[in-house]
């Protein structure tokens, strides 16, 4: 995959406003994390399914082990921290070496149902933390599920475990107690058995045994802690300094246990920005008169953007929304993103209307924060969304047996 290439502008001396299509877009279709399941569950047989992926080699026993926040750059920066994972970054992708991208925005609930459905934002839906329901005008958050949305109504594609589970292949998921009944569970990682455990031990122990439990076997598994301490206290703090050695042990203990027969991909959600604590790097949506002038609805993110305009001000709000931020952001309407690629090749009916109006992506270690609004997500150290190397790149790890 080639490295994305920025256009130099100069800064701070001869600032040139980002041209949205310099933007550096997901590989859909061939390296993202929407191609992963697909082309694991074609090396198995499932009917129904292309391998993407060319780089990876079929396996009768695939486990995915997704570490939430732990981005392919925050890897590399952290070698002694993380020995084992260090060690595996040439086997990534097939042995190349290199990531796959997340999909945009770079955020959990997304990447998870691009992950599950084997489909990109465009096509599944959930794009971004936060969006507009188009049928009742408010805000929905994809990730804690509120208000109340029917989730097969929201995400009605089955789920790629589901169908892997029909076709006869021993499918499981591992992950702690609290996510067995979520939404987002269900309309993203649901198919086969799903077991709870509290400890990342007891986790790795479980998918390993899962992983044994059929001749074709596809098994996943979740750590979120380290994306907690990347939030609250930063990707350059002790605390998540400490849960990636962690991640580093709980990786070498599933890969030591893997039966015969075996794949372990490690992999991530996203990866994550630093975000400095002044005006300069937090821009305050609520105290902005300008960047709030015409805005309905302010979704995604600090570093992801959906904007909804009030109807007839659309245009008014992307040239504002470009003239003020568009040295720091990738700043796009809707349907220019769209167009760009930035959800996926595909856009579904029912999804179009979720995208904001102007969607505005962030390329320098800054933030769209909104105090009033957000209060708890604006007081983060750690955040992500964009499509920088530093949140779009994730690490497609490889140990067989």
């Amino acid at each position: 995959m080639a490295q994305p290439t920025f256009v130099s502008h100069g800064w701070p001396d001869d600032p040139v406003p980002l041209a949205p299509e310099t933007a550096p877009v997901p590989e859909y279709g061939s390296g993202s994390l929407a191609d992963l399941l697909p082309t694991v569950v074609a090396g198995q047989g499932v009917p129904g399914f292309d391998v993407r992926i060319a780089e990876l080699a079929p396996a009768d026993r695939v486990c995915v082990f997704l570490v939430d926040g732990m981005g392919w750059e925050q890897i590399k920066a952290h070698p002694d921290e993380a020995p084992y994972l260090t060690s595996l970054l040439g086997s990534s992708r097939g042995g190349t070496g290199r990531p796959v991208t997340a999909g945009f925005p770079a955020t959990t609930a997304t990447s998870l149902a691009s992950v599950g459905t084997g489909r990109a934002p465009g096509t599944h839906g959930l794009g971004g933390y936060t969006v507009r329901d188009p049928k009742t005008g408010a805000l929905m958050n994809q990730l804690k599920w509120r208000p109340w949305t029917p989730p097969e109504v929201w995400q009605p594609y089955p789920t790629v475990f589901r169908l892997a589970h029909e076709a006869g292949i021993h499918t499981a998921q591992v992950s702690s107690p609290i996510f067995e009944q979520t939404p987002l569970t269900k309309i993203a990682l649901s198919g086969g058995t799903f077991h709870g455990r509290l400890s990342g031990e007891e986790r790795v122990d479980l998918a390993a045994e899962q992983l044994a439990g059929g001749d074709r076997s596809l098994v996943y598994t979740y750590y979120s802690e380290l994306d907690g301490a990347g939030h609250r206290f930063g990707v350059d703090s002790d605390a998540w300094r400490g849960q990636l050695m962690t991640v580093d042990r709980l990786v070498r203990r599933l890969a030591e246990q893997l039966p015969a027969r075996s794949a372990l991909y490690v992999t991530a959600d996203h990866g994550m920005v630093d975000v400095p604590f002044d005006e300069e790097h937090r821009i305050d949506v609520d105290e902005d008169w300008e960047l709030r002038a015409g805005v309905a609805l302010l979704g995604g993110e600090g570093r992801a953007r959906h904007v909804y305009a009030v109807p007839g001000a659309e245009a008014d709000v992307l040239t504002c929304w470009r003239e003020v931020l568009g040295e720091q952001f990738w700043v796009a309407g809707r349907d220019e993103a769209i167009a760009l690629g930035w959800f996926g090749d595909t856009i579904d009916e029912r999804v179009y209307g979720r995208i904001g109006d102007v969607v505005a992506a962030a390329h320098d270690d800054v933030a769209l924060v909104a105090s009033v609004g957000e209060p708890l997500e604006s007081a983060m150290t750690g955040m992500h969304g964009s499509m920088t190397p530093e949140e779009q790149y994730v690490p497609l790890l490889e140990v067989r047996s």
